[in-house]
């Protein structure tokens, strides 16, 4: 379970407006920063990380309920929910080991502080007004009215910046490389 200096920030917005872009940008922008950055992404639709004919394919399908895969290179554990209601992000987290930050993507509803990702050009309206957990908004256009932190969707070391300042992560972090 990550410690309590786990810093954990969100990334939540319309599907298609950019959130994995945005984070495929930002975790190497962060860890140049000699941050450690893990992240949690929500799936909204049926997932699988296993492939038919696989061992531990195989193992779910005959009704195990977690299989762990391990090499000298990486672990992954699967859970079977198998009916069970879907997890918070706190549950999830619990099972995550401390590191700087935590990014999460998608889990629009919960009440860690997010980064609205905002394209004006979905035409969905923003989130904020409704979230009192969104404490910025990148966008790659105007937002008449936005009261928040206004970022340049693009600039992904902005972004850095600010989630570093806004986590309180000066003292672990140093400039990009």
């Amino acid at each position: 379970m990550p410690d309590r200096d786990t810093k954990i920030f969100g990334l939540a917005g319309w599907s298609g407006s950019g959130k994995t872009t945005l984070l495929r940008a930002l975790i190497p922008a962060l860890v140049r920063r000699n941050l450690r950055v893990s992240t949690l992404k929500h799936a909204h639709h049926n997932f699988d990380v296993d492939q038919p004919g696989k061992d531990s394919y195989e193992h779910r399908e005959a009704g195990a309920t977690e299989v762990m895969v391990s090499s000298a290179n990486r672990w992954a554990l699967m859970h079977e929910l198998r009916g069970a209601a879907e997890p918070a992000s706190a549950d999830l987290i619990r099972h995550m080991t401390p590191v700087d930050l935590l990014l999460i993507e998608g889990f629009k509803s919960e009440t860690h502080d997010k980064l609205e990702i905002h394209r004006p050009a979905l035409g969905k309206p923003p989130l904020y007004p409704d979230d009192p957990n969104v404490v910025a908004v990148a966008t790659d256009g105007s937002i008449e009215g936005l009261y928040l932190p206004h970022l340049d969707l693009n600039d992904a070391d902005a972004i850095a910046d600010f989630i570093v300042a806004h986590c309180g992560l000066e003292d672990r972090a140093r400039g990009p490389a």
